[in-house]
């Protein structure tokens, strides 16, 4: 059985596995009703959720993934592991995004990476991402204006990968999170914490008829650290420690034009509230939620793979789904798509990606848009936009 058969086999394999959680994870879980007490499920929350929304604009126009698209600037966020398979010698690449301009002006994340390449197997990598929440107005109980903040949140990260095999590499990164969202809240202090990805990635490339062919895979486990408090340590909150697993196949159709198509699946590794309610003898309703923070971070981590309250059905709903298509014409134009799914008793983001990008000699300029599912969705009209200066090449041309 030659390697490019049992390569395309796994590659159908996975893609049916893939098909099969996003069908699972539409069915709707069912209370649990036992007597006086009903537990439903719960949209899982965490802190500083800043650290999961897609910074960069060629992810942003596929559907918001990036574990096993092909290595760019941004690797950093999605897997750090694939910069040990990059092109170049060094790069840095800034991105913008207004967030959430249906409710504010002023509020944006700015995205800054970068890489250098130390020989043919070694990587270093950095990036930072600032979130802006604009100008916030304070009052007492009584409306009275007690002046303005400007809460921010901010992460700071290095990396490094290294391929492990011809085909195989691995990378890890350490990360300092500092939140200020609190800014003017009495009793507030700001909120410190530190986490650690780790990532592996898989490439294979092989010709047929004179064209190439490319499987990747990624995974990559994101944000697993301390906890966070923002009182001093007397309330501990968890950061929103992920996984993400994903699949690529990419396709020369002719020697100009070339076509990817992507999926990723991610789930956050945190407890899922469990929400009881129970009614006592004179007919009053108790409410109670467990978010599970007495745990440790690792064992909240397990745990959080088979804690929901609607069992295996509901644990397939914290799944979410991405997919995407990336086309380019002489590897210097490209059009890109996807879909976000996400179920709705997990908080019911779905939305449809369109993106395009030109490549020059020292330069990357990309753009993407988000076109919500639902009417008045507050992430309607997201706009991103990203630059990508190509650092050895500019170098090089210089010379």
């Amino acid at each position: 059985m030659s390697l490019r058969y049992k390569t395309n086999r796994f590659w159908h394999m996975m893609l049916g596995l893939f098909m099969l959680i996003g069908i699972l994870s539409v069915e709707n879980v069912k209370a649990q009703d036992s007597g006086n007490t009903v537990t439903s499920s719960k949209i899982i929350s965490s802190a500083v959720p800043f650290l999961t929304i897609s910074p960069d604009t060629r992810a942003g126009g596929m559907g918001d993934l990036g574990a096993a698209t092909s290595p760019d600037v941004n690797s950093q966020h999605w897997n750090p592991s694939k910069y040990a398979f990059i092109d170049g010698t060094s790069a840095v690449g800034v991105s913008y995004i207004p967030w959430l301009r249906n409710l504010a002006d002023d509020m944006s994340i700015m995205y800054l990476s970068g890489y250098y390449r130390l020989d043919d197997k070694q990587v270093l990598s950095s990036s930072l991402r600032y979130f802006k929440y604009g100008n916030i107005t304070l009052t007492d109980e009584q409306g009275n204006p007690l002046g303005s903040q400007n809460p921010n949140e901010f992460s700071f990260d290095i990396g490094y990968s290294r391929k492990l095999t011809e085909n195989w590499s691995g990378g890890v990164v350490a990360r300092y999170i500092d939140s200020r969202v609190n800014n003017g809240v009495e009793g507030a202090e700001p909120g410190t914490a530190f986490a650690a990805d780790i990532a592996f990635f898989y490439t294979n490339t092989w010709s047929r008829h004179r064209l190439d062919r490319t499987f990747t895979a990624g995974v990559n486990f994101s944000n697993i650290g301390s906890k966070i408090s923002f009182d001093g340590g007397t309330h501990e909150s968890f950061l929103p420690a992920n996984m993400r697993l994903g699949l690529g196949y990419s396709m020369e159709l002719d020697k100009y034009n070339k076509i990817v198509i992507s999926a990723d699946i991610s789930k956050l590794m945190v407890p899922t509230p469990n929400q009881t309610s129970t009614t006592g003898e004179d007919g009053t309703v108790n409410v109670s939620i467990n978010t599970g923070v007495d745990q440790s971070v690792i064992g909240s981590i397990f745990s959080s793979f088979g804690d929901a309250p609607g069992g295996f059905s509901e644990e397939l709903q914290e799944c979410q789904l991405s997919c995407g298509v990336e086309y380019w014409y002489a590897n210097q134009f490209a059009l890109r798509t996807g879909y976000f799914y996400e179920n709705e008793n997990k908080g019911n983001r779905k939305y449809v990606t369109a993106g395009a990008g030109v490549k020059l000699t020292s330069f990357i300029l990309d753009f993407a848009y988000m076109i919500p599912t639902q009417q008045n969705h507050p992430l309607a009209n997201t706009l991103r936009f990203s630059i990508t200066f190509d650092i050895g090449s500019m170098l090089n041309s210089g010379r």
